[in-house]
């Protein structure tokens, strides 16, 4: 695929097996959006992850379809090479198929994403195949699945056990065979990942699920280190961006407060 050709369900399907990873980042607004597009980041996910890293709650669970819709509406403007999913919130969904296919129908529509993204397995299965039948592609989510933090007691690596094992592994062969173009793995250890990463044919996307899946995705945030205090296991900084800011907006509240700003070369004679 050449660098500059447009990134699409079909072309990230058939990187399985090839080593050539996938790419993918979270972005909230067009900013963002663009700067990731222009890096040659594959895929731009307009995560419901906004809930916490920029609404600051303490889980995803608030997060609207209606907030959905607009962020991902944002971000496809600065979003050109990429290919652009935008997740499903909680309880858009979870009702029924047909709450699941008006949701996925508004994301792409009114919000322009390519892709919807849903958490769940087997319980998710007969949905993606709708959702895939009427032409919306679906990435899923198994292993850790932040919509049900609840029922899960917390943000906590899932699979350790053999049950949970077993459940893993039947959710990401129901997402695969249901129709799903590539699943999300967080939070297992990397020898499932790996496992399923084997097993199913298409692309898998880890979060702390280890090297050995077929690309990987972080958080935007997290990334650039936008919250010091905030560092899991899995991620990696590559910037320090929350103490560069806040010295930025120290440093002009201090101009400000001493008259040196703006200077003459800032004002209009």
């Amino acid at each position: 695929m050449a660098a500059d050709a447009k990134v699409t369900t079909a072309a990230l399907r058939i990187r399985k097996g090839t080593g050539q990873r996938i790419a993918v980042l979270t972005a909230y607004d067009v900013v963002f959006a663009r700067l990731a597009d222009d890096a040659g980041i594959d895929v731009v996910l307009v995560g419901d992850s906004l809930g916490m890293v920029v609404q600051g709650e303490r889980s995803t669970l608030a997060v609207t379809l209606d907030e959905m819709v607009y962020h991902s509406r944002i971000v496809s403007r600065g979003v050109r090479r990429a290919h652009l999913v935008a997740d499903l919130p909680f309880m858009s969904y979870q009702a029924s198929v047909e709450d699941g296919m008006r949701a996925a129908g508004r994301l792409l529509k009114e919000g322009r994403a390519e892709a919807v993204k849903l958490e769940g397995g087997v319980e998710a299965s007969e949905l993606i195949r709708r959702l895939t039948g009427a032409g919306i592609p679906v990435m899923g989510h198994v292993g850790m699945t932040p919509q049900s933090v609840h029922q899960l007691g917390g943000f906590k690596v899932q699979g350790r056990t053999d049950a949970q094992r077993a459940k893993i592994l039947a959710d990401a062969r129901a997402v695969a065979e249901a129709g799903a173009y590539a699943m999300v793995i967080e939070a297992v250890p990397h020898a499932l990942a790996a496992e399923i990463t084997r097993e199913v044919s298409v692309p898998t996307i880890g979060i702390g699920a280890g090297a050995d899946c077929d690309g990987q995705v972080m958080v935007m945030h997290d990334l650039l280190g936008l919250e010091p205090a905030w560092k899991p296991r899995f991620v990696r900084r590559y910037a320090e961006m929350g103490k560069a800011v806040g010295e930025a907006f120290a440093a002009y509240a201090a101009d400000v407060r001493a008259g040196r700003f703006p200077s003459p070369e800032e004002t209009y004679d």
